[in-house]
């Protein structure tokens, strides 16, 4: 690790100092405003009660859940409009036309679907998901070697054997930052469905203790959803890093 690391912490311990010494002074009356102090009280008895941890826990099985679902299919699609030129040509209006629906826009024909809770959230965060991943995946297949195709093609490989073992392991970079990138999505789509709409997890948690006039829970709530982003996407970045080694560093760098 950098020996250096340290550095990167002055700015925020700075802001929130400032932050701290201004409430304190001046106070405040504000029902959206508190004390760091009182942000991390709050947030440690949030976590001590299991509050926190249980809303967690909820908007991770939709994240993740819809992350699995429309990576999946992402990946699928990517690869099959990749390899298969006709059928990239035939559906790049309807794709082009679908892609730029905001995730947020199908929320009332999800609800209508699928009613509140798990099920309606993983859809929406499932179609956030998909584009980024087809579109990075469509990407990579494009950006293969034309010559590792002609060694599938000489050694007669079957379709399923050429894209096992040379299209998939040379796509692999671009794909695992296409996961990483759509991880954040639906981490972000997520929490915004809780807080427009259904019950259930971190962005509930927000509505509720802002509708409570809780702001240090408030705020404590979008700190923890701060930490979980980073720790999700570190843990994403080692994963990607201990697969690549040095192909994931240049494929980030890109």
């Amino acid at each position: 690790m950098n020996s250096s690391w340290w550095k990167g912490l002055v700015v925020p311990a700075a802001l929130i100092a400032t932050a701290e010494v201004a409430m304190r002074i001046n106070g405040s009356t504000s029902m959206s405003l508190a004390a760091p102090s009182d942000i991390a009280a709050a947030l440690a008895a949030a976590l001590l009660d299991g509050s926190m941890l249980a809303a967690t826990r909820d908007t991770l099985i939709s994240a993740g859940a819809g992350l699995a679902i429309g990576g999946l299919l992402g990946l699928a699609l990517g690869i099959l409009f990749g390899l298969v030129r006709p059928v990239d040509h035939l559906m790049e209006v309807t794709v082009e036309v679908i892609r730029p629906v905001p995730s947020v826009a199908v929320l009332p024909i999800a609800l209508l679907v699928f009613g509140f809770g798990y099920t309606m959230e993983i859809a929406i965060v499932a179609f956030s998901c998909l584009w980024p991943v087809m579109i990075y995946t469509r990407s990579a297949m494009a950006g293969i070697e034309p010559r590792l195709m002609e060694v599938a093609r000489a050694l007669r490989l079957s379709p399923w054997a050429r894209i096992s073992k040379i299209v998939f392991p040379a796509a692999l970079p671009r794909i695992l930052v296409a996961f990483r990138l759509a991880a954040a999505i639906a981490l972000v789509v997520a929490v915004t469905v809780e807080i427009a709409i259904n019950p259930l997890g971190l962005g509930y948690g927000i509505l509720v203790a802002q509708q409570g006039l809780q702001p240090a829970l408030m705020l404590a709530y979008l700190v923890w959803i701060g930490i979980v982003g980073w720790s999700l996407n570190t843990l994403l970045s080692l994963a990607q890093q201990r697969l690549l080694g040095r192909a994931a560093r240049v494929e980030v760098a890109r």
